[in-house]
């Protein structure tokens, strides 16, 4: 199970840090991402973290940045410079079983950036 948290209103410019904890014994082997959903529009692929390293959407490459900590069984998204644009309900994801494969996502934390 994953418990997403850390959203809310915030003035373009700003920063957020979105939070993520996971259940499970082998967290640290979990490929873990985050995604998001605006109204109207589909989900779409914000950022992920596997032992390789860190990957980013393009909109969202050198303003955000995607950490874990395996000891705390939770992964962090760092959002600065924040835009209108950017407002969306924030899913946590992973990778638990088959790799590619997003099979398990938390509740979605909603983020609201004014302009």
């Amino acid at each position: 199970q994953l418990q997403a948290s850390g959203g809310g209103l915030v003035q373009a410019g700003g920063s957020l840090r979105l939070s993520c904890v996971a259940s499970g014994r082998t967290f640290s082997r979990y490929v873990m991402g985050w995604f998001r959903q605006a109204p109207g529009k589909e989900r779409e692929f914000v950022a992920q973290i596997n032992r390789s390293g860190t990957y980013y959407a393009d909109s969202v490459k050198d303003r955000f940045t995607i950490s874990r900590d395996n000891a705390k069984n939770t992964v962090y998204l760092q959002m600065n410079s924040l835009k209108p644009e950017d407002t969306a309900a924030y899913y946590c994801a992973a990778q638990s079983g088959i790799i590619g494969r997003w099979d398990s996502w938390g509740q979605g934390t909603q983020v609201t950036v004014s302009s």
